[in-house]
């Protein structure tokens, strides 16, 4: 590379080794925190030392609602590195970093370098994007899975012909399958680009050839890393929990959960509200975008026709079932990111596409400088949250201050960059956000949010003896080492009772339980029932086992007043 283009390189180099910087930020400096984290670490850890690696289990039971990939690739990074707080997180990490390459590649590809750059700091800017990598879900690995696959057909249908890269198109999207169970949504771009194929019969590229009929068999390798040893295990072992298991997992959770699901329902337009607040600042760019994407899919551009009309199935797929969840449509992210990219140069350029990315950035600044000063001087509303959640007052302050330091760097950016490069001021006011986020937010709302505080006080007060569980959260039983006893999760409260009680039975003298407040048995002694605290909006009492009367619990069949809330769903 001559000097001049080292140079010419040089900014977006520094830009890029922040956006990385601002990823990496926090990792390791917290534990895993509600909804889905807990759970998947505790199936992983679990995995690690039983060596049982084929199933994942969730306690004692086995956890049937996703396939266990992701778990496997925590479990394997632990195995690597020994550190269960950055193996947790690494996968998402290493997800998100291999999303913007592949982002970046694609773009340059289809048009030039310069291109795409604009491509990998349009989809980095996304909030989503940013929460996602910095969030140990299954959905940004699911993410990378996708955003691999797509770029291999692409290249293939675009490009080509290329008929390994159709494979490993096609292998990806059945190891993404049984990742989580849309894995195969790339494969779903073969659709437009037949359509104009059909229109423009006489284009070179992909056509006619024996390698097509490599999809469906390379698919089906791919979902057979996990499919395989399971038909195995089900055909050598006649035990019904391994029945149901793969009962519920392959039927109940893919396809009755997407035509009949049972929760997370929301209306058919939820989507644009996600797209409308998640996808910010990219969002506020889609007035002009779309024009200019409606013009060009009327030319009949390929590239275009491919990446927005995959977008589009993407969406209507989704949104066509009753249950939704604002992850679900991540992505498509990458995609419009590399659709949006050769416009961006020219978007920049107008007066209106500035002032809606300054004023993003500005009135981010003014919100987190408002709620930054509320936290630092504890004011009523910061001090009511921080109540709801067991937040010891002496930690607003400490999240004040950082909320603060980056509502006036974020100012500083307006007033340094001003109209003229608010591009570049969203880029570096959303590298502070991420590094604010995990330096500083993240760390020091851990002990709450991961339920360490309440489970730390559990393990004082009971000293070395035994801990059992009933009515628990993942988080819960992730915090207890050696694990905790526990007698089911999605088992009823009262059989959950029944176990617990022959279990302290046994030696009541060293035994506790942790238990949720409102799963509290009458046939315990009020007097000793201990408030050991409260912790991502539950309250939590430890009870010794001399305070239990076990034959009340055998007489009553564990009967307590369940609640609806009795489980908490994926």
């Amino acid at each position: 590379m001559r000097p001049t283009r080292l140079r010419s390189s040089a900014p977006w180099f520094l830009l890029l080794a922040l956006i990385v910087a601002s990823l990496l930020a926090g990792l390791g400096m917290r534990e895993p925190s509600p909804p889905d984290e807990p759970r998947f670490v505790l199936a992983a850890r679990q995995m690690v030392e039983t060596g049982q690696w084929l199933l994942p289990h969730r306690g004692s039971e086995l956890y049937a609602e996703k396939p266990p990939t992701f778990m496997w690739i925590q479990a394997a990074t632990y195995k690597v590195l020994g550190n269960w707080n950055i193996a947790f997180l690494l996968p998402s990490l290493l997800s998100a970093l291999l999303t913007l390459w592949l982002t970046w590649d694609l773009s340059r590809r289809l048009w030039n370098r310069r291109v795409a750059r604009y491509a990998v700091l349009g989809l980095f800017v996304c909030i989503q994007f940013g929460l996602m990598a910095k969030r140990a879900q299954i959905d940004m690995v699911l993410v990378g899975m996708t955003t691999l696959s797509l770029w291999a057909l692409l290249r293939h249908l675009l490009l080509g012909p290329n008929w390994k890269l159709l494979a490993l198109g096609a292998f990806a999207a059945g190891v993404g399958t049984v990742t989580k169970g849309v894995g195969f949504l790339p494969l779903l771009a073969l659709l437009p680009w037949a359509a104009w194929r059909w229109r423009h019969p006489r284009v070179t590229g992909a056509g006619r050839g024996w390698g097509w009929w490599l999809i469906l068999p390379l698919f089906i390798a791919g979902t057979c890393v996990w499919l395989a040893p399971l038909g195995i295990a089900l055909l050598h072992n006649p035990d019904p929990h391994l029945q149901s298991y793969a009962q519920e997992l392959l039927f109940k959770q893919t396809g009755t959960r997407y035509a009949n699901a049972w929760h997370h329902k929301q209306p058919a337009w939820y989507y644009l509200q996600v797209i409308a607040t998640l996808w910010l600042p990219g969002s506020l760019l889609l007035p002009w975008l779309v024009p200019a994407w409606w013009r060009r899919l009327r030319r009949a551009d390929p590239r275009y026709i491919v990446l927005l009309g995959w977008a589009l199935l993407v969406l209507l797929f989704f949104s066509a079932s009753p249950g939704k969840r604002e992850v679900y449509i991540l992505p498509m992210l990458p995609a419009l990111a590399v659709a949006a990219a050769p416009l961006l140069a020219g978007l920049l350029r107008r007066t209106g596409v500035r002032w809606a990315l300054l004023a993003y950035v500005l009135l981010l600044a003014v919100a987190t400088l408002a709620i930054g000063y509320g936290a630092l001087h504890g004011d009523g509303w910061a001090q009511r949250n921080a109540a709801k959640r067991a937040i010891d007052p002496w930690v607003l302050p400490q999240v004040g201050a950082w909320l603060l330091g980056f509502g006036i760097a974020a100012l500083a950016l307006v007033a340094t960059l001003r109209l003229r490069r608010a591009g570049l001021a969203a880029v570096l006011a959303t590298v502070l956000l991420w590094a604010m986020y995990g330096l500083g937010l993240m760390p020091a709302l851990d002990p709450y949010s991961s339920a360490a505080a309440v489970m730390d006080k559990a393990r004082q007060r009971i000293g070395d003896g035994e801990l059992g569980m009933v009515a628990w959260r993942e988080q819960n039983l992730l915090q207890t080492h050696p694990q905790a006893a526990d007698f089911g999760f999605k088992r009823p409260w009262s059989e959950q009772w029944e176990l617990a009680g022959q279990w302290v039975a046994a030696a009541p003298e060293r035994r506790w339980l942790f238990v949720l407040k409102q799963a509290m048995t009458p046939c315990a002694d009020p007097a000793r029932v201990i408030d050991i605290g409260s912790a991502n909006r539950n309250e939590w009492q430890l009870l010794p086992g001399t305070a239990l009367d076990t034959a009340c619990v055998a007489a009553s069949h564990g009967e307590v007043a369940e609640t609806p809330d009795e489980t908490n769903d994926d």
